[in-house]
């Protein structure tokens, strides 16, 4: 059974999507078209529900209201949801100014500041990408890979055998030694007492209390806020203090110029005008890296195996191929379940755009200023696109190459997320490094659910696993 299937009512459709025209309007041609149909739920009930349950959320609205409508949410001015691949390329390829995105809106906003280039729209957005370009691409990818096996393999030697424990917790240490190395360049375990060692401890503590219960209460009272308030704004001091001494200390080094870390590449970079980042906009960028990337990529590796001790074939496909198939049939095995455990449980299930024109969403319109959100879970699990789209099967990936509007985990256009190179190279190893040393088993055959977590779905139990040798 699939946590996903109870909701659904599955077609018979194979082959592209319809096409569905989709784009700007002028006021006058957005008149002929109805707007989308409304939820008609209460708007706190609709809150709660999206927020606690989104998956049963959104499929079952897209089964009664089909794949474009309107919701009341935490969102002003009630979002239109879609999932058709020809309305998510009409926002992808918009101009900036026509649809920018609402990452600013977003409850990161107030925890990784305006600065930061995921909550930063227009000309600022751009900005900050081009500075933090460089140390996600080519070379700078390459060096981080030992670092990862490094870290996997410690992680792994740690691991019970015999009896169940959580994956989440165990991918974010990974993650965390990876981040704490390729953005700060601090490898191993810190020395007590050093600013290095506040900050691994303030960004540990910070994670794991937003695992809390109340942690999405404290998320509700920050959204729309510009500056932190509560118990987020006394968390987010913890980090800060370390933060700052770490770049303070990082500017007054005398190799800066020899490092390869992500803040000694941001602390020399310039904009064209020769403007560096000042303390603040650093803050900003590497608070957004280590929370986004920490997470995120955790998360999705916890998925991955979530999917895998529940689906035989597709486990005994990549073992098989990493323990005794040549180094290309490893990497084929390896890439399509990452692949396809993306498509199937993204991590982050929903992004979006505030159109400042009249906008085309196939048979309906909505007017300027509407916000248009993409549903990533329901545009990977379009029949019509991907038969059996409940299933999970990396095989459907072999010769084939994701759509630029139809595989959708990392955004697109110019929000494309940054760190997704990185994301890409830290699953590929730490994959292949469990494949080749684990043999994993569900503790229980039911799926878990999914949770919803600041922006985030993750693995409502952590992905529980047990280890038999």
């Amino acid at each position: 059974m699939n946590a996903l299937s109870p909701v659904l009512t599955p077609r018979e459709l194979v082959g592209d999507a319809p096409p569905s025209p989709a784009g700007p309007l002028d006021p006058a041609e957005a008149a002929a078209f109805p707007g989308p149909p409304e939820i008609t739920l209460p708007r706190t009930l609709q809150i709660l529900r999206f927020n606690q349950r989104q998956i049963e959320f959104v499929f079952r609205a897209r089964r009664e209201l089909g794949e474009v409508f309107r919701m009341r949410g935490t969102v002003d001015d009630s979002p239109v949801i879609t999932s058709h691949p020809d309305h998510v390329q009409s926002l992808f390829t918009a101009k900036p100014e026509l649809a920018p995105s609402l990452t600013g809106e977003s409850p990161l906003r107030p925890i990784v500041g305006p600065n930061s280039v995921l909550t930063a729209i227009g000309p600022r957005h751009m900005r900050q990408r081009k500075l933090l370009l460089p140390p996600f691409h080519g070379e700078a990818i390459e060096r981080y890979a030992q670092m990862i096996a490094d870290a996997a393999e410690r992680e792994i030697d740690r691991w019970p055998v015999g009896r169940p424990f959580a994956l989440a917790p165990r991918m974010q240490a990974i993650t965390l030694d990876v981040i704490m190395a390729g953005i700060f360049g601090i490898e191993g375990r810190p020395r007590r007492g050093t600013p290095e060692h506040g900050l691994r401890t303030a960004t540990k503590n910070l994670i794991n209390a937003s695992t809390l219960p109340a942690a999405q209460l404290v998320e509700l009272m920050n959204i729309g806020r510009d500056e932190p308030v509560g118990i987020a704004k006394v968390g987010l001091a913890m980090l800060d203090r370390p933060t700052y001494r770490v770049i303070a200390q990082r500017r007054a080094t005398d190799d800066l110029g020899e490092r390869r870390d992500i803040l000694s590449l941001l602390l020399q970079a310039r904009t064209e005008d020769g403007e560096a980042l000042t303390d603040q906009e650093m803050r900003d960028e590497l608070l957004t890296l280590v929370l986004a990337g920490h997470e995120t990529t955790a998360n999705q590796l916890a998925w991955t195996w979530e999917r895998l001790v529940r689906a035989p074939a597709a486990y005994e496909r990549l073992r098989d191929a990493v323990r005794f198939g040549d180094a290309d049939a490893s990497a084929a095995a390896v890439e399509t379940t990452i692949l396809e455990s993306m498509r199937s449980r993204p991590v982050i299930p929903i992004i979006g755009r505030r159109v400042k024109v009249p906008w085309r969403l196939g048979a309906f319109a909505v007017p300027a200023d509407t916000p248009v959100t993409m549903s990533i879970l329901l545009v990977h699990h379009r029949e019509d696109v991907y038969p059996d789209p409940y299933a999970f099967r990396p095989e459907r990936w072999d010769d084939n190459k994701p759509g630029t509007y139809t595989w959708i985990p990392f955004g697109g256009g110019i929000r494309r997320c940054l760190g997704a190179a990185l994301a890409m190279a830290e699953q590929r190893v730490v994959l292949e490094t469990m494949a080749r040393r684990l043999d994993l088993e569900a503790d229980d055959p039911e799926p878990e659910r999914a949770v919803h977590r600041n922006v985030t779905m993750i693995p409502s139990r952590g992905a529980r696993v047990i280890r038999r040798r």
